[in-house]
């Protein structure tokens, strides 16, 4: 099966796409996502047009583009493996971005940025390590925290006294507990919702044209 551009015809429903917590973004000490210190607001509409973000991720046939060259060009089999587990689903750059636009609807994000935050944490240099650290955890962690993650009170404060001396490894157990959260509870809604359906819907129905 070759790979197919998305027709948006279908997607007037979808809500404005989420915008992840890209990695790159997480290096610098100044980032505004785990700067924000003001309760977050939930807006009554979701901004972003799905169909100029899905033009931005997903090159159209017409514009010129040979599907075999293009790193971008998202397939019905690569969306289909969505379905297979949240570490597939993950794993892809886009996956990321349209299960991120399903929490959002949910009031959930969270969960998949503090996620992101975490792997990004990962790959931190040792220097580095300290203030990242104390980022997330005011970001994420912390019982007032903007965005806090449902974690229980003993993992809390196990975070709380690891990021003294912060390690790699420092957010891992409040990691697990929020990717099975997302396992468990949201993904498999993910995979039943008109965001995930009808986005590999029309990557099917494109390929066979």
């Amino acid at each position: 099966m070759r790979a197919a551009a998305i027709s948006t015809s279908r997607l007037d429903i979808m809500p404005g796409m989420f915008l992840s917590a890209n990695p790159k973004e997480l290096k610098g000490t100044d980032h505004s996502l785990l700067d924000d210190k003001t309760q977050k607001k939930r807006p009554k509409t979701f901004g972003m047009d799905v169909k100029a973000y899905l033009r931005s991720m997903i090159p159209h046939l017409e514009s010129g583009m040979k599907p075999s060259k293009s790193k971008d060009l998202l397939s019905a089999d690569e969306v289909k493996q969505w379905s297979e587990s949240l570490e597939k689903l993950l794993a892809n750059q886009t996956g990321q971005d349209v299960f991120g636009n399903f929490l959002k609807s949910e009031f959930s994000e969270e969960n998949i940025e503090f996620w992101l935050a975490c792997e990004d944490y990962k790959k931190t240099k040792s220097d580095l390590l300290h203030c990242k650290a104390e980022k997330i955890y005011k970001a994420f962690v912390q019982s007032d925290a903007a965005k806090q993650i449902n974690i229980d009170f003993r993992t809390r404060e196990s975070t709380a006294k690891k990021i003294k001396a912060p390690t790699p490894t420092s957010f891992d157990e409040a990691q697990k507990i929020i990717y099975t959260l997302m396992e468990k509870d949201s993904y498999p809604r993910f995979l039943k919702s008109n965001i995930y359906l009808n986005l590999l819907n029309d990557l099917q129905a494109n390929s066979l044209k």
